[in-house]
């Protein structure tokens, strides 16, 4: 069975082909049409993956989205009747969302000439399906959370063999994912995708400041849940602006009420680009943490409730990667898993997957390695378009790791293209800049030379899997980039790039049988500087992963990276001869 899956007309529109249970390929729009969290058709992404898996519109079976507009029926006409006075407003914009779900059928039958059997799944069952069916287990306790996707935020539920049955919802509109952005949008990170920086901001501030305040804008339930002050919070009642510009920017208008944030804050919001202030660094704090205790509470119900030693999680609240590394050493479960996507883009493979379960066996998704791929040939024709800019050597394997190797240890920097781009939002050693992990001040260079981004961001370390333990207290492996872990004292050294204020880590662990190129060359780091790993960074510069040769050569050419290795070349500015 052959199921195109979508996530469509949502932030992180993507398409994904499964055959028979197994993820053939996967891409978000985002990396071909470059417009950072499209929202909208993704008519390049389905062009993509069919192209990827080898067939054609007519080869498939069925199609799959991971949104139900009738699903939480119930829920929302309840809501309705208590909300007659202004569920108008809300209503306006959630049926403009639907209107446009509505009509993908014809927009792809006018673009392909007809439209295979189609599968509509509940957005957080496709988040669950994502995680768990590919993953190694075959039992496991399944936590997704979220900002809301049909009415829900937040389920809890047990995963068997090619089933899944949910067991607990938090639905509309209590969420955990609208409480961190609502604090992001305060302190000026109003931008879809923003959580993310406030996560690398928070160890930078007082967690202890704000604790109580925090505490009274969520609250937990003694089943495993939690509630929002909902007096603090504009958006069940006016309303909020979830939808995308012209070009297909999403964007989130304003969640909490101002009145209520300026009097538990001590004063007003900050606008975009406005200097933060020590308030604003101990707000991320004390927000980070409550996050995680409200994610902890919910696990540790999860668990106690399931007896289960396993966990597979997505949703969007999933990519907190501090919080992730928490898991198996506060709570009861053993082993962790969750998909490489756990935001609405990995929505397309967990509708596809469900939409094909009983075709064939589950199949272990082990490699982000879903994406485009480009041959020497197509390489080296962008290239000797700059020809006049670059310094063009192509090398045999051993070589080009030699030269990324060598480019490491003297501190230099080096945009990294090979193989399959990855999927999801972590550039996973196929299109990363790499660089010395340990190297006094490459941070700093990195981002004000190269990313253009704030101070406070840090960089992840990319190790190869059997010497983790050495440098990191972590007992996970963590493939995917989802985790962070605290770093071993006698080690901050010799990993100062990466090691972040408060002493830990996000990495990635790197295994010779699904990155064997990346695994090699970092291991001729160590050669020669005595560790088996490097300082990872996506390949962009403030926009989405780079795609295609045209992308990584534009990219290389606009920064200060001081080489490129694409495919089999190995490449230097002219001018830096």
């Amino acid at each position: 069975m052959l199921v195109l899956g979508l996530n469509v007309f949502h932030a992180d529109s993507a398409a994904a082909l499964v055959r028979d249970g197994e993820v053939v390929a996967a891409v978000a729009e985002e990396r071909l049409n470059r417009i950072k969290h499209f929202s909208g058709l993704p008519k390049l992404a389905i062009d993509e993956v069919l192209r990827l898996g080898g067939v054609t519109w007519d080869d498939l079976d069925a199609i799959a989205i991971g949104r139900d507009s009738k699903a939480n029926r119930l829920h929302k006409y309840l809501l309705a009747l208590r909300k007659i006075r202004t569920i108008g407003r809300i209503a306006k914009q959630r049926l403009g969302n639907r209107k446009s779900l509505a009509s993908v059928p014809d927009q792809l039958r006018e673009i392909y000439g007809s439209v295979p059997q189609l599968h509509v799944v509940e957005h957080h069952l496709a988040h669950a399906a994502s995680t768990f069916l590919p993953s190694p287990f075959e039992e496991a306790a399944v936590l997704t959370i979220d900002g809301f996707g049909d009415f829900a935020s937040t389920t809890l539920g047990v995963g068997k063999g090619d089933s899944l049955k949910i067991h607990k919802r938090v639905l509309y509109p209590h969420s955990v994912g609208v409480f961190y952005t609502s604090l992001c949008q305060f302190i000026g990170y109003d931008r879809y995708g923003d959580e993310g920086k406030i996560m690398g901001l928070a160890p930078y501030g007082d967690p202890k400041r704000y604790a109580k305040e925090m505490a009274e804008l969520i609250s937990l339930t003694p089943d495993g849940g939690f509630k929002l002050k909902l007096s603090a919070f504009d958006f069940h009642s006016k309303g909020v602006d979830y939808s995308a510009d012209e070009t297909g920017l999403p964007r989130v208008g304003r969640l909490f009420n101002e009145a209520a944030f300026a009097k538990l804050f001590g004063g007003p919001s900050l606008k975009r680009g406005d200097e933060l202030s020590d308030r604003e660094r101990d707000i991320a704090a004390s927000l980070q943490a409550r996050l995680e205790e409200v994610y902890l509470h919910v696990l540790n119900h999860l668990q106690i409730s399931t007896g289960m030693k396993n966990v597979c999680m997505a949703g969007g609240v999933a990519l907190n990667s501090v919080a992730n590394g928490m898991i198996l050493e506060h709570t009861g479960f053993e082993r962790f898993y969750a998909h490489p996507a756990p935001g609405d883009d990995g929505t397309a493979v967990g509708a596809a997957l469900w939409a094909c379960r009983k075709s064939g066996e589950r199949k272990r998704l082990r490699t982000a390695s879903l994406g485009s791929e480009y041959t020497d040939d197509e390489i080296r024709a962008e290239l000797t378009k700059h020809a006049d800019s670059l310094v063009i050597e192509e090398c045999d394997r051993e070589t080009l790791i030699d030269r990324a190797a060598d480019a490491v240890a003297s501190g230099k920097v080096t945009g990294w293209f090979q193989g399959k781009m990855e999927w999801g939002p972590r550039a996973l050693g196929n299109r990363s800049i790499i660089a010395h992990p340990g190297y006094p001040g490459m941070r700093d260079l990195l981002n004000s030379r190269i990313k253009h981004r704030e101070s406070f961001r840090p960089f992840a370390l990319s190790i190869c899997q059997d010497a983790t333990l050495d440098y990191l207290h972590a007992n996970a492996d963590a493939p995917f980039m989802l985790q962070v872990f605290t770093t071993k004292e006698d080690k901050r050294a010799s990993i100062q790039a990466v090691d972040h204020v408060n002493h830990t880590a996000r990495i990635q662990t790197v295994e010779r049988d699904t990155l064997p190129l990346y695994y090699d060359m970092m291991r001729a780091v160590e050669k020669r500087v005595g560790v088996p790993a490097v300082l990872n960074t996506s390949f962009n510069e403030n926009e989405p992963i780079v795609c295609t040769p045209k992308d990584g050569v534009e990219c290389f050419l606009r920064t200060k990276m001081d080489h490129l290795a694409m495919g089999s070349f190995w490449c230097s500015r002219k001018d830096d001869a």
